[in-house]
């Protein structure tokens, strides 16, 4: 038998096998994992140990506005502004000014580590007098200050508030707030921090939302891509990582090999509210236990109308007087039973609130009233 007859033998005999094999046989070939759907880069949940923002702080002036500014009855910023023109050259006395187109502020940013002098920053700037609206101002050159009282950043520019008010009278209409405003890269950094990268052996990274199957699938991944054992997770919020001999002089080589490993994020069911602007937030993994919702609203309306009472033609002591008719109307909402079924979904919990005809601010209490009961199985957070 030549040699190519045999290569077609052992063809054949291959190809009957694998059409032969059980349907089990493909199971054990573990699937391709998809890394683009819950997985993150490890530069996006977690940073480096020993690399931490400062807070900065400053005290400024707020200046251009529309005679929104502070009142009299805020002395500290006519204090400042006359502290202020004094280094110009004018000399003013503070009880004098009545200027309501300046507002004293609190002006707050975050130094990210490893920025170096000539970096840009955000602030925000919020009022701490009686001012009524910062907007269309111009936030005046402010130091910022950290923890041991160096200077550190400078701010200045002027304010995007995100929102407008504006009237006559007593007619006002307003939008968002408008006592704090933002300046996008408005501060430059003075002085750096001078966080340095030694020679180490080994470096800690800290996770952002610490959690227990997030850290040692980290540790995993990390472990792939270095070798097995370069990484072990020593707490819930720590993943501690071997630094590889080549890597010891330069901890930003390795840094940069590791944040784009992928890693499978494990979040815990969660709800977010925020109830003064309405906005309720639903994980994925949020599910429920068998509970029926009913919800109704009791509104109690007083409407108070006055009517001018006359007296009779030719009568004697009359007076003309007000009589007040007040009407009292109570009104209850029509609330439906709605049953929500075990181990429900996010569409399906969204799908039975909505059927209710529930509001944003109703949902809020819709879900705390089954979080007291023991139906939901989330953690709520109110923000």
């Amino acid at each position: 038998m030549t040699t190519k007859t045999q290569r077609h033998l052992v063809a054949l005999a291959l190809c009957a096998w694998v059409m032969a094999a059980p349907s089990g046989l493909a199971a054990a070939v573990p699937p391709a994992v998809d890394s683009i759907g819950m997985a993150a880069r490890i530069k996006d949940i977690a940073s480096l140990q020993g690399a931490a923002p400062m807070q900065l702080i400053g005290y400024g002036l707020v200046v251009g506005l529309n005679k929104t500014g502070d009142g009299r009855q805020t002395v500290f910023s006519a204090q400042t502004l006359a502290n202020m023109l004094l280094r110009f050259g004018v000399v003013v006395s503070p009880g004098q000014i009545q200027v309501a187109n300046v507002a004293a502020v609190m002006v707050t940013a975050e130094l990210p580590p490893f920025v170096r002098q000539g970096g840009r920053l955000d602030v925000t700037a919020s009022s701490i007098g009686d001012a009524r609206s910062l907007q269309g101002g111009t936030l005046v050159a402010t130091p910022l200050r950290g923890p041991d009282g160096k200077v550190y950043a400078m701010a200045e520019g002027p304010l995007s508030i995100g929102g407008f008010g504006g009237g006559v009278g007593g007619n006002t209409v307003q939008v968002n707030h408008l006592t704090v405003g933002r300046i996008p890269d408005g501060g430059i950094v003075q002085i750096g921090q001078q966080t340095a990268l030694g020679k180490t052996s080994t470096i800690l990274l800290s996770l952002h939302d610490p959690d227990y199957t997030t850290a040692e699938r980290m540790a995993a991944a990390i472990s792939q891509n270095l070798g097995s054992g370069s990484a072990k997770a020593l707490d819930p919020a720590t993943v501690q990582v071997a630094v590889p001999e080549q890597y010891q002089a330069s901890l930003a080589d390795l840094m940069a090999r590791l944040e784009p490993i992928p890693v499978d994020v494990d979040e815990p069911a969660r709800i977010v509210i925020n109830e003064r602007t309405g906005t309720v937030v639903v994980g994925a993994g949020v599910k429920l236990a068998p509970a029926a919702v009913a919800h109704g609203n009791l509104s109690v309306r007083i409407t108070t109308k006055y009517q001018v009472s006359q007296p009779a033609p030719f009568s004697q002591g009359g007076q003309t007087t007000v009589v007040p008719d007040q009407n009292v109307d109570v009104r209850e909402g029509t609330a439906r039973l709605i049953p929500i079924d075990q181990g429900a979904t996010l569409e399906s919990v969204v799908q039975s609130l909505n059927a209710l005809g529930a509001t944003p601010r109703d949902i809020i209490a819709i879900l705390q009233a089954l979080k007291a009961a023991g139906a939901l199985r989330a953690e709520i957070v109110i923000i």
